[in-house]
């Protein structure tokens, strides 16, 4: 969950930037592939975000997939291609986002 899905990302070998733009408390609409941690969710929905930096899309490694996204592209999921290895941007435990029980239910179900 956000920095740690940041870490995912500078781990592998990407960039970590400023975010398009400062997102402390702020709702977003997102759209997702429906594998790992967003099985049987909607798409799109809405979460909350607590943040100012991101994974910068163009430096994604190759072994990353991106799993979720806002509107205008930032990256709000990504899946390791290889390993059981996920990471979301915004807050699913936040009663502000949809679906965030669902979410780590997968999580910690192994559904993911």
């Amino acid at each position: 969950v956000c920095l740690g899905h940041q870490s995912i990302g500078a781990a592998f070998g990407g960039n970590i930037i400023r975010a398009k733009q400062v997102m402390h408390g702020k709702t977003s609409v997102i759209a997702h592939t429906g594998v790992g941690v967003f099985k049987d969710l909607p798409s799109p929905y809405t979460i909350i975000r607590y943040h100012s930096l991101a994974i910068e899309r163009a430096s994604l490694p190759d072994c990353l997939e991106v799993t979720a996204w806002t509107d205008d592209g930032e990256i709000m999921g990504v899946r390791h291609k290889e390993f059981n290895l996920q990471g979301v941007q915004f807050h699913p435990e936040s009663i502000l986002s949809e679906h965030g029980h669902a979410l780590l239910k997968n999580f910690l179900t192994g559904t993911a």
